[in-house]
């Protein structure tokens, strides 16, 4: 992982020249609100951080006041939507070279400093060496941070919050990056940290950890050797170079020696034997690029073989190397990996502040090995091919509905388009680069779209869709309610799964269903049971889920809820209330934000508040805590178990949680098709896209009805 931190999502830039010539927005964003900053200044480079607010617009739903009026016959819409400006925290790092540190202060003088700045808080060794400039510059006091210490926090923070931040890189693999979800437990790992020299850390706990080792040798002996070999000065013009040019030419290798490989001792013939061997006895000059590419080679495989000495001399089996040497270059990468797996990531981030801590769902059967993708759309290039190309053609369909969401702003178009434009490039950088910011997965799409569409302020673009939708949904509830109670008991439950899969299909994110619910508005419930699959269904576990109804109830169910309107109203709540009325207690959780058509915590309020004023089942179960409504933590429309909202993995634990039902083609397809749970679970979606149901054997509205019991 880069020394000052990384993201998918972050802002990119350039190192700053010596005139600071760029504007400020284009490398310093948010400085007008910039609160707090600190830097770090190593041998070569300086790291700065600092901390602002961001506004955001945010949609709030606030119920009506229904006292007095008879519901059903209103015409209202059951709650009201208002957009407000809510304030959040955000961190900026960037990095620039220290021979240009005297306009850098200028600038943060001018851009950063205030009147309520006293102290400036300083790591590295250029936090002695520059004291007196920094004071100067800056009229600030510098309080000088223990490096390592704050080195091994930022680390664990990484390791232990931020997915796909660190990543194994395999020279010659295929995919070459394989990024790792974060895993619950962390110790003991040796941190391999390359500034301009090499520091190497075992670190065992949160607090305890000791420097084991180093050497002189880093960044700043590829840097400075580099420049005096090819005068280049710039450190990523000498890996520029470097990735251009052929070692072997420079060095000798083993099949010079011996004339191929020694078969006695197993060394392949290209294994370098002296680094710079040739430049000793041939008669002719070397290209800068062939000696940039020995120097990286000679240098990365020490700190690599070294790395590797100090973790078999200490026992441990998980290295991580960070530090701006790596950067995610592949050419620095390539060179260090002959001696070890390396994980790292790139060199800039921005980084929002998460209101609630987020934790595994504790029924997971292993929490170490979750991965909550079904497909790695990085080592599938035909499905990467396919659901780029998706979005891409969905994107003019989401511009036009971010538009229509605010008819009465008058730049809604123009954030639309600057929204599309951002997005758009972001697709086309995934197709020439797969890794440029992470795993690629549907979920990582999806979920960007939502990041861009938030960044230029359409914070929920489907709400007036929701809202209509809910109210619609929720005048039909007592009619599909009568009906399924007139059913006998078995037919009863065959209907409470169609309405749960038939609500499914109102899926604003699937093309194919947009299109007909865009043409025909008419579309709705019983409509949308007729497009489902007959049985047998594409994965049908009905039968064997029907048999264990017939046994005794789960003592609490958790239900990861999907859409809004039709499918959370007409599909999940009579479900719910017939786990109910079985004596099930039952967790319904929905998403924190927005995303698409889901629908979110606040929303499902009004809609049980509503549902529990005509119901006698639902009012009593709120009532007496056996029916409880909680968020997930997310924003998005599919699912990672391993973050959830604290407070719902502590009741699940409380509450004995022994079934889990998710439902959705985002929630239980793109995402924990394959998870492996410790209690009973329903996995159940329709396929809503005609590719992915071809691919898995099926037809457009094929069923999905999984229903797993964990092995004794």
């Amino acid at each position: 992982m880069a020394e000052c931190g990384a993201s998918g999502s972050g802002s990119s830039g350039d190192s700053l020249d010596k005139s600071i010539t760029l504007p400020p927005d284009e490398i310093f964003r948010n400085l007008e609100n910039a609160k707090r900053f600190a830097i770090d200044i190593g041998g070569s480079l300086t790291k700065l951080a600092y901390y602002s607010t961001v506004q955001h617009k945010v949609a709030r739903v606030r119920s009506f006041d229904y006292s007095g009026k008879d519901a059903e016959q209103d015409h209202e819409p059951p709650y009201e939507i208002s957009v407000q400006e809510e304030v959040t925290a955000r961190l900026h790092f960037v990095k620039f070279e220290n021979t240009y540190i005297e306009a850098c202060l200028d600038f943060i003088k001018d851009h950063l400093v205030n009147t309520d700045t006293k102290v400036i808080q300083a790591t590295g060794g250029g936090a002695y060496k520059f004291k007196d400039l920094i004071e100067e510059k800056l009229r600030l006091r510098v309080d000088k941070e223990d490096v390592m210490t704050c080195l091994i926090k930022g680390c664990n923070f990484v390791l232990k919050n931020i997915p796909h931040e660190a990543f194994v890189y395999q020279k010659d693999s295929d995919p070459e990056f394989r990024f790792q979800t974060n895993h619950p437990n962390i110790f003991p790992y040796l941190l391999v940290n390359i500034g301009s020299g090499v520091s190497i850390v075992k670190v065992e706990t949160e607090d305890r950890f000791e420097w084991v080792g180093g050497s002189s040798i880093g960044g700043g002996t590829f840097w400075g050797l580099g420049a005096l070999l090819t005068k280049t000065k710039k450190f990523d013009e000498l890996l520029h170079l470097a990735s251009k040019g052929q070692h072997a030419n420079v060095d000798m290798l083993v099949r010079d020696v011996y004339g191929g490989a020694h078969q006695t001792l197993g060394l392949s013939g290209n294994l370098i034997a002296s680094s710079f061997g040739k430049s000793a006895t041939a008669d002719r000059d070397f290209s800068k690029e062939d000696m940039a590419k020995s120097l990286l080679h000679m240098i990365s495989n020490d700190i690599g073989q070294l790395a590797c000495l100090y973790a078999k001399l200490h026992c441990l089996d998980r290295v991580y190397f960070g530090g701006f040497f790596i950067r995610g270059h592949p050419v620095t990468m390539r060179t260090i990996t002959y001696s070890i797996n390396f994980f790292s990531k790139f060199d800039l981030l921005e980084m929002d502040r998460l209101e609630r801590p987020l934790v595994n769902l504790p029924l997971l059967l292993d929490p170490s090995s979750y991965v909550p993708d079904t497909v790695d759309l990085t080592d599938d290039a035909l499905a990467r091919k396919y659901w780029l190309t998706c979005f891409e053609e969905a994107l003019d369909g989401v511009v036009k509905r971010a538009v229509a969401s605010q008819p009465g702003s008058v730049d809604a178009a123009e954030r639309a388009e600057k929204f599309r434009q951002k997005y758009w490039s972001k697709l086309q950088t995934l197709r020439h680069q797969p890794f440029a910011y992470g795993t690629l997965t549907v979920r990582s799409l999806l979920d960007t779209r939502e990041h861009c569409l938030n960044e230029f302020n359409f914070p929920d673009p489907y709400s007036k869709v929701k809202q209509k939708e809910n109210g619609v949904a929720l005048k039909c509830f007592p009619r599909v309610i009568r009906g399924l109670d007139a059913l006998g008991w078995e037919d009863r439950q065959l209907a409470l799964v169609k309405g749960l899969l038939a609500g499914n299909v109102f899926d604003w994110g699937a093309k194919a269903v947009s299109d007909v619910l865009e043409s025909d508005p008419q579309f709705g419930f019983e409509e949308a049971k007729m497009k489902l699959q007959e049985r047998p269904w594409l994965v049908d576990s009905y039968s064997k889920w029907l048999q264990r109804l017939k046994g005794p109830p789960h003592k609490c169910a958790l239900i990861f809820a999907d859409n809004s309107g039709i499918d959370v109203i007409l599909g999940v709540f009579p479900f719910v209330r017939e786990l109910l009325s079985r004596g099930t207690e039952v967790i319904l959780a929905c998403n924190s934000g927005p995303a698409l058509n889901d629908v979110t915590y606040c929303e499902s309020l009004i809609v049980a508040e509503r549902i529990a004023a005509m119901d006698p089942v639902v009012h009593s179960a709120l009532r007496e805590e056996r029916l409880l409504l909680m968020q997930t933590g997310s924003s998005s429309p599919c699912l990672d178990l391993s973050r959830l909202d604290k407070g719902l993995a502590v009741l699940v634990r409380e509450r004995g949680a022994d079934l889990v039902v998710i439902e959705g083609m985002g929630r239980a397809v793109h995402t924990n098709y394959h998870a492996a749970l410790r209690c009973e679970s329903l996995k159940l979606a329709v396929i809503k896209n005609s590719w992915l149901a071809e691919r898995l054997g099926g037809r457009l509205f094929s069923v999905i009805f999984k229903y797993e019991v964990p092995a004794e």
